[in-house]
Formats: C-alpha cells, structure tokens, sequence
C-alpha cells in the first residue's frame, strides 16, 4: 500500500518505499530515532529491506513490552534476544535456495531484481526489471567492483511507463547552447570555468580618448578570444563542455569554428561526463592535449516529449555508464519508479557482493520463526521466553504481507507453519491467488538477496536492544524566562489614510 507524505516544504510524496517516508519525516522521540537510525544504516549497507528493519524492530519491542508486563526483567529480554540473534544468523545461510550463477546474463539478473521492484511497482515488474538489468550488465565492470552511481536516471514527463528505455552513455536534460545540434565522433574538452574571456581581478580604469581608441579597444578582446577559441579548435575539439555560464561572443567565435557548446549547471554532471568520456575537467580556457580530451561516439540533441535533451552516446558495451530514460505521465509516478530502480540497482550490487539467494514472501521468516522457537525450547532459564517472542516476531512480515492483499492473515500463517513443519523450506505467501493460498517461491523466482536478511536482522535486533538497555529519558528543555515581545509587522506604517 502506498502512503501519502507531505514533508516540512509542502512537498508531496506518494510512495510505499520505507527509506523515502523516513527521510522526509521529523521524527522527534528519541527512542523511535534510534529504530529510523537503523532503518538508514541499512539503506546505506544493502540500499534495500529498510521496511523489514523498522516492521521487525517494531514487533520486537512490541512483544518485548509483553515480556516486561510477564515480571521477566530487562536484562533477560536482553540477553534472549541477542542469543535470538546469533542463532538467526547461524540459521540464515541453512535456508538459501539459491545462488546466482552469471551476473553478466540479462536474463538472469531480471529474474532476480524482480522482486525488489515488484515491491515497489506492483505490475510493472517485468519491464523495469529488464530495463535495470540491462543497465547493471551493460556497466559491470571485469573487476567485478560495481559502482551503484554509475546508473544514472533521467526522468521526462509525458508518454507511459512503457516507453521508458536504456541508454549507454548519459543524458542530459539541456540544450547545446550554439547552433551545431549534433557531432559524430566527438572529441570534447570540458572547462570548469565560464566560456567567456579571462576578466581580471582587480578594477582598471581605462581612459579613452577618441573613437578609435575605442573600436582598438574592444577589438583587442575581441581579437583575444578568438585566438582562444581558434586554438582551441585546432587541437581537434569539436564539442565544448562548460559548467559557468557561455557569453554570446564567445558563442559566436565557437560557430565560427564548428564546436557545439553544452552548458551543465551541476559540477556532479560534470565530474560524471568527465568520467564516462575519459576527459580532464580544466579550471581555465587553455588548449587541452590529447591526454585532457575525451572522447564519444556520438553526441546529439534530441528531443524526447517536448524536453530538448542531449544524448551522450556510447556504442560501446562496456561504457563505464548507462542512463535509464524514466517516461511517465505524473512527477511523483516518475519519482517512484526512480526509486524501483534505485532499490533494482542497489540489490544487483548486493548480489555482486554475495551471490546467495533466499525465498521471499514470508518463506524465510516462517523458517526461522520454526526453528528459532525449537532452540528455545532447548534453552534453560528465562531467556527461552525471550527466544521464543523473538521467533514469534518474524511472523509479522508474512502477517503484513497478508494484511496488504486483503486475505485473512491468521489463517495464512497457519498454513505457512503447517507445510514448514513438513519440511517445505522455500514455501511461501502466494499473493496472487484470490484466497488465502501458499506457493513455492523457488519455482515462482520470488527471492531475496542473502545479506538483505542478514543485515536487516542484525540491525533491528540492535536498534530493540539498545532502545530496551534505556530505562528513562532526559531531555534539556530550552532555558526558561519571559518571551519576546512578539513585534507588529506593520507597526511602522500609518493606517490614516
């Protein structure tokens, strides 16, 4: 289900993506901090499962509450609670199903970010997951190192979802600046600084004396900036890149001399074409040399809806950067595919980094609710109570999972627990299905990266511990005293008239 935020700007969010509604809300109890704190850890660690830390955190100090009222003391939760933990986490590696085979198959890679994005864009899953894979694959490199920036997103208004595409290299939403619209084979320069001529810093004054003094004088500036662009021509330049702003003259002489001129405001643009056409960033208007120059297949201008975009492209496969090209027909639709793609792309770096894969929809969980309540029963002492809250709080995904598609979530769980009972491992919550039915989610392809389980669990079990070792809050309230006289805005102004 989706929810509606609206941040301290006024501004509209319509999203169901954990990380997104934490950030743009203020939270301001400390203990519910602590629990949005690890909710941003995990984004920043796997960039995926923010919604499992918070919903499981949550069911934890939930039922830790239970635990409390029962006479048990802190400590025991406690100490129940990271043994809990530590078996979970033993356990995780037992219940993967899967592993990817080849990272570099399109194919391959769709099937497995599927559900990632299937959580965010219910219906749309396959056509973006194919676009992000193509993305990720075109750009992963032989070293085996992803990097998630290099994918950038360019969102334009208009058309559908459908139209969306994938391109190698990088689009900007600008217009070159002169009169050449497109260059083959470009070789290109990119300054820093303003296209324009070198002003000095400090101030001269300047006395003339006649009118031809005059034309010499300006024709001097003339004459100089002509000589810069000139040179820069003749070293092969034909395309111009400038992150300040591009004077009419030094326009003109770039016509002149048939370079397209791109103006980018964002010095991140900058550093990112830079990086994607192998050329040096230079701070003034000097000729680069062959080494400072990049090179690009073909840049055009083109226009895409009614947005006049500049395409960067890169014939080659393995361009160090690919833009997907995000169509639709609301800002905040387009925001929300982004983010689909943002958690699409975060989850193929994950599996670079381990390949193992375990079931979704409720599949883990029920597993290790199972077997961690059967290690309770193992344990001496008061822990076991706490071992035994903490298998019951994995049922809180499945429940929710349930709750969203409107079957009875009771009955579901206990269906999930009968056939996990039998051995079924990678049984799971079948969403699709009108009523309350269960599925294999191996041969269904819905599965989840490993370390997303493992830090998701270790992070909420550390957020309810540190949340629960808190006995009271001591907050410094602002220093007391009168307030200030609240002013009149128009105090000063004469209301006779």
């Amino acid at each position: 289900m989706n929810k509606m935020v609206i941040n301290h700007l006024e501004k509209l969010f319509v999203t169901n993506d954990a990380a997104t509604i934490l950030r743009e809300l203020e939270v301001q109890h400390p203990a519910a901090k602590m629990i949005v704190m690890a909710s941003h850890m995990q984004e920043q660690e796997v960039g995926d499962g923010t919604n499992f830390v918070l919903v499981f955190a949550g069911a934890l100090l939930e039922l830790a509450e239970e635990l409390l009222r029962m006479g048990l003391s802190v400590s025991e939760v406690i100490a129940g609670y990271e043994k809990a933990c530590k078996r979970a986490l033993e356990i995780l590696p037992d219940i993967v199903c899967c592993s990817a085979k080849n990272l570099r198959d399109t194919q391959e890679v769709a099937s497995l970010i599927k559900t990632s994005v299937m959580s965010k864009q219910y219906g749309n899953e396959d056509f973006l997951s194919k676009l992000i894979a193509e993305a990720c694959v075109s750009i992963f490199p032989e070293s085996g190192h992803f990097n998630v920036d290099n994918v950038r997103v360019c969102k334009i208004l208009g058309s559908g979802i459908s139209a969306s595409s994938v391109l190698h290299g990088m689009v900007f939403k600008k217009e070159a600046e002169g009169d050449v619209t497109s260059v083959k084979d470009a070789r290109i320069v990119v300054y820093s600084c303003p296209f324009d001529c070198t002003v000095t810093e400090t101030k001269g004054t300047v006395l003339i004396k006649n009118a031809e003094e005059l034309m010499n004088f300006s024709k001097g500036e003339e004459n100089q900036l002509e000589a810069q662009v000139k040179a820069i021509a003749d070293t092969g330049v034909n395309l111009l890149v400038t992150g300040g702003k591009v004077a009419d003259l030094a326009l003109h002489y770039a016509n002149k001399y048939q370079i397209m001129v791109v103006r980018l405001n964002s010095k991140w643009d900058l550093r990112r074409l830079c990086k994607t056409v192998g050329a040096t960033a230079l701070p003034k208007l000097t000729p680069p040399t062959p080494e400072e120059m990049g090179h690009c297949e073909s840049v055009h201008l083109s226009e895409v809806g009614d947005t006049q975009v500049v395409i960067f492209k890169h014939e080659r496969e393995d361009g160090s950067i690919s833009t997907i090209v995000i169509r639709g027909s609301t800002d905040n639709l387009m925001d929300d595919i982004e983010r689909a793609v943002d958690d699409g792309v975060n989850t193929f770096k994950v599996l670079v980094r381990d390949k193992r894969l375990v079931p979704g929809g409720g599949a883990t969980e029920i597993e290790l609710s199972k077997q961690i309540t059967s290690y309770g029963e193992t344990c001496p002492g008061l822990d076991q109570y706490a071992i035994k809250k903490f298998a019951e709080a994995f049922e809180v995904i499945p429940r929710a999972l349930a709750d969203n598609s409107g079957v009875n979530s009771n009955e579901i769980l206990s269906k999930l627990h009968a056939v996990h009972q039998e051995g079924n491992k990678t049984v799971g919550f079948d969403i699709e299905s009108e009523s309350a039915a269960v599925k294999d989610m191996l041969e269904c392809g819905v599965l989840e990266p490993y370390l997303l389980k493992h830090w998701g669990i270790k992070l909420a079990t550390n957020a309810a511990v540190t949340v629960l070792r808190v006995d009271q809050i001591i907050m410094a309230k602002p220093a007391g005293g009168p307030k200030a006289p609240s002013e009149k805005k128009d105090w000063d102004e004469d209301h006779d008239h």
